[in-house]
């Protein structure tokens, strides 16, 4: 009966904390939407607007289809935001946040262009 008890205890602690891991990776998907986002969208549009020339027109159709690449799913947005240098590694890892960083990668990997290695 003590077996049960005990079985049944440690799948209980088990299941509160995938619950607890799985709030924290949704909270990490919103602050990358809340507070990366934007910063992403401003660093692309000076890149185009910077690399505007007769080859490169880089005009508003270019911007909305770049910016809708980039923003489309959360791992391009982070993506975005490592490559631009926007945040860093080591700001994931201070955050306590590079685990749901490769998480994230990892659940999105077909939508990634090339996955950063973290």
């Amino acid at each position: 009966m003590e077996i049960i008890v005990v079985l049944a205890l440690t799948t209980l602690a088990w299941l509160i904390w995938q619950l607890i891991k799985a709030k924290r990776f949704n909270r990490f998907k919103q602050k990358i939407e809340d507070e990366l986002k934007d910063k992403v969208i401003a660093s692309i549009l000076e890149e185009l607007e910077l690399s505007r020339s007769d080859i490169f027109p880089n005009n508003d159709s270019h911007k909305e289809a770049t910016i809708f690449y980039w923003t489309q799913y959360k791992s391009r947005i982070l993506h975005a935001a490592l490559q631009r240098e926007i945040i860093t590694e080591q700001w994931l890892k201070d955050s306590g946040n590079l685990r749901n960083a490769q998480h994230l990668f990892y659940v999105e990997k077909h939508k990634q262009p090339t996955s950063p290695t973290l």
